[in-house]
């Protein structure tokens, strides 16, 4: 499987209490369990800086993370960014 990176900017209209965002994030992340199952999360991070939130995913078609970036952006009312993430032994030695 191939690792990705999913940075997402969190529009400011999104919401207006944490619990808001807790339940918007809980609804995001149902429904790319649901609709994208060839999509395996590895870990999540909260950010300070440009992006809002760092995700490490893995899928072996990149179809299907595009599908999840969507609904990130859709359902999640977010900005993303995605980037292939090869592993460092493996980057270097292509070179």
């Amino acid at each position: 499987m191939a690792t990705y990176v999913i940075l997402s900017r969190i529009s400011p209209e999104a919401f207006r209490k944490p619990e808001d965002f807790r339940k918007l994030a809980k609804e995001v992340g149902d429904r790319i369990r649901s609709e994208c199952p060839g999509v395996v999360w590895k870990d999540s991070y909260g950010l300070f800086g440009r992006f809002d939130i760092l995700d490490i995913v893995e899928a072996d078609d990149p179809k299907d993370v595009t599908k999840a970036a969507t609904i990130i952006r859709a359902f999640g009312h977010s900005s993303t960014e995605t980037m292939l993430a090869t592993p460092w032994k493996e980057f270097i030695g292509s070179m």
